[in-house]
């Protein structure tokens, strides 16, 4: 027997115990736990746990809590499923959680497998599972809107700026794939400005709010998102301007002034139709003062050709005095300055 296989031997089993107690020293106190509230995890399950990066802490603790309960293996809550949920990313104290409020608040349509699938998407499943039991109230026109109520016009004319409150709770069933709340507040306001819509006068609405809530009710506006509406209350609603008759109002003016642009029309062409008669009254005079210009031509023609004799040109002279005349006594003249003084 070599003399150093005892130092050997003394070595390794030091080393055994050293790992021994490193063990029970960082994962005994959790043992105990497991033990005294009959979670079913063994010392070497943690130990198997942080070889699979698991945060053993977070398991047994995770997995007390449903123990403590009354949420055993039989509801899902198994070790390998949370270690499961822990590896995949998900955040398994709170899906705990939410599954001991729902089994606290009797809602038996979640489980661990949709719990699991709700946080592993991204959604708060503790919050959805209050939401669930208390339900929430969501304000219309939403707070980041910018908008502090919806306005509609009834067929009357007369605008209404109305506030709501949604009352919804969560749907559990389609928590994955619903719609959120941007949606329930965009559907809720689009039914209310249909409802005033197609009321006959403000005044109806105003004395039947519930109308609006009752319409709105009816078209099912939270289907395919992750909230029930529960109700739909008006919180206020007051009366704004006469939309029909500023509208009207602007049409008459609209109609003025494509009245005004037709009579100017008119008139521009009226003016364009006087200048061309002043032109053709010009052309005329001109035609006329040539006409004139021939006569005494062909009158010197005729008299030195022998058809017009010197007694009958001096008639001619007599009727064209005597014309001038005529018509200088028919045109009224001008009065003279201080004539009837």
């Amino acid at each position: 027997m070599p003399p150093f296989l005892p130092l050997i031997l003394l070595g390794l089993a030091l080393i055994l115990v050293l790992v021994v107690f490193a063990l029970v020293a960082r994962y005994l106190r959790l043992w105990v736990q497991s033990y005294a509230s009959s979670a079913g995890i063994g010392l070497f399950d943690m130990v198997a746990m942080s070889f699979k990066k698991v945060n053993p802490a977070v398991i047994v603790r995770s997995k007390i809590m449903a123990v403590q309960a009354g949420l055993g293996d039989s509801s899902g809550v198994t070790r390998q499923a949370l270690e499961a949920h822990y590896l995949a990313g998900g955040r398994v104290p709170l899906v705990v959680q939410a599954l001991i409020a729902a089994n606290k608040a009797k809602i038996t349509e979640l489980d661990f497998k949709r719990a699991a699938a709700i946080d592993l998407a991204g959604r708060n499943v503790r919050e959805a599972v209050q939401t669930s039991v208390y339900p929430k109230v969501i304000d219309c026109p939403g707070k980041n809107s910018g908008r502090e109520s919806l306005d509609a016009v009834a067929k009357n004319g007369i605008q209404l700026k109305v506030k709501a409150r949604v009352t919804v709770r969560t749907n559990l069933y389609q928590l994955i794939g619903g719609a959120t709340e941007e949606t329930i507040i965009a559907r809720v306001g689009e039914g209310i400005v249909s409802a005033i819509g197609s009321a006959e006068r403000h005044s109806d609405v105003l004395e039947n709010p519930d109308v609006i809530s009752k319409t709105v009710l009816a078209r099912r506006l939270d289907a395919n998102t992750a909230f029930e509406i529960v109700s739909i209350d008006i919180a206020d609603i007051d009366v704004g301007a006469n939309i029909g008759a500023r509208l009207q109002a602007d049409q008459a003016e609209a109609d003025t002034r494509v009245a005004r642009a037709n009579a100017e029309g008119r008139r521009a062409m009226a003016v364009a139709r006087e200048q061309e008669m002043m032109a053709a009254i010009e052309e005329s005079r001109a035609n006329l003062v040539d006409a004139e210009a021939e006569v005494p031509r062909a009158v010197a023609e005729s008299l030195a050709g022998g058809q017009l004799g010197i007694i009958d040109y001096y008639k001619l002279r007599n009727l064209q005095a005597d014309t001038e005349m005529r018509r200088a006594l028919a045109t009224p003249a001008a009065t003279p300055v201080g004539a009837g003084s």
